[in-house]
């Protein structure tokens, strides 16, 4: 096991919490309460010469990350695109396999 594993499931479990809270709740949390939901001064995204960089600036200090990304999973899956939950479309592919692992979502499937 890699250290990117270990670091991808220790986010999975982070988002067990959040798996109770159904998805239309989420919504509501990510919409009102997200950085990134607010229109910028600029009008414009962050400056970034990386997807992560993108999403370290964009969600930075953001707090509902966490509800971010678990609504991301939940709603987009492997097909996940953008930055979300302050990671990178490629990082939440990664992550999609651990997360579904997490609880019961693995009795479900994916979504």
């Amino acid at each position: 096991m890699h250290a990117d594993d270990l670091r991808l499931i220790g986010i999975a479990w982070r988002l067990d919490r959040l798996r109770w809270i159904p998805s239309d709740v989420l919504t509501a949390i990510v919409t009102s309460e997200g950085v990134c939901m607010w229109p910028s001064a600029e009008g414009e995204p962050p400056l970034a010469q990386t997807d992560q960089q993108l999403a370290d600036r964009l969600c930075g200090g953001c707090p509902v990350r966490d509800e971010c990304l678990e609504l991301e999973l939940r709603t987009a899956g492997t097909e996940t695109a953008g930055v979300w939950g302050g990671m990178t479309d490629d990082d939440r592919r990664e992550l999609h396999p651990h997360w579904l692992r997490r609880g019961e979502r693995i009795e479900r499937g994916a979504r």
